[in-house]
């Protein structure tokens, strides 16, 4: 790498507003991230919740079934196989035109959603079982105690777990650009394409994705220190 390099990365970068385009590809990437992490939350929650549900009937076996169904063809299928699925073939056959990052956020949820109801169903086992009879004691529903009782515990122990799922959806934007989001990774390749040298571009695209884990990973571990100390 030479100076003249050098000089013609900074000229894209900073003299033609080239920043412009990554940040506005980190907002993406942050935005999928976020937003993904809540939707696959908010599903993992109902599909945990409704597996829990004490019932012999045979409503209750077919949903289930249907939960398990789904979680395992999330899980068996690869997150880059899922984008081009619903960008080409799901979307375009329920007749849904939205944008493309809302198509990323809506498939980022539904791919994170069954790590999410795993990890949930885990951590709501690992909590006194005791702590459910008690609830249904004081009159809650079956519902109430799970979201009112059982759940913040089982979001306690299952933390670090919820802060891995994050930094994967996190590193997993990278592929985001295949359906045309402009993502961190897409607004640095880019830059590289435009001034034809990969090593500068492709050397701040892996620091800034490090800079975002080690960020995330602080505010786990400060959250894990605050849980313990109020516990």
């Amino acid at each position: 790498m030479n100076r003249e390099t050098i000089e013609i990365f900074i000229d894209k970068f900073i003299r033609q507003e080239g920043y412009l385009l990554t940040l506005q590809g980190l907002k993406n990437t942050i935005i999928i991230s976020i937003l993904g992490l809540i939707i696959g939350f908010l599903i993992g929650v109902i599909i945990t919740t409704v597996k829990l549900i004490p019932s012999n009937k045979g409503w209750k076996k077919g949903i289930n079934i249907i939960c398990e169904v789904y979680v395992t063809i999330i899980r068996g299928t690869p997150l880059l196989v899922q984008l081009l699925l619903f960008h080409f073939a799901i979307f375009p056959l329920m007749g849904i035109n939205i944008s493309y990052l809302a198509e990323a956020v809506i498939i980022y949820g539904i791919n994170s959603s069954a790590y999410m109801a795993e990890a949930l169903r885990g951590g709501i086992n690992s909590v006194d079982k005791g702590q459910m009879e008690a609830g249904r004691a004081l009159g809650f529903s079956f519902v109430q105690t799970m979201i009112k009782i059982v759940l913040p515990q089982a979001i306690k122990n299952i933390l670090p777990t919820l802060g891995n799922e994050f930094i994967a959806l996190i590193k997993e934007t990278s592929v985001a650009n295949l359906i045309a989001v402009t993502d961190l990774t897409r607004s640095l390749t880019a830059i590289a394409e435009s001034t034809y040298d990969y090593f500068i571009p492709y050397i701040m695209l892996a620091l800034i994705y490090l800079g975002l884990v080690m960020i995330i990973t602080a505010l786990i571990k400060l959250c894990e220190r605050r849980m313990a100390n109020n516990g």
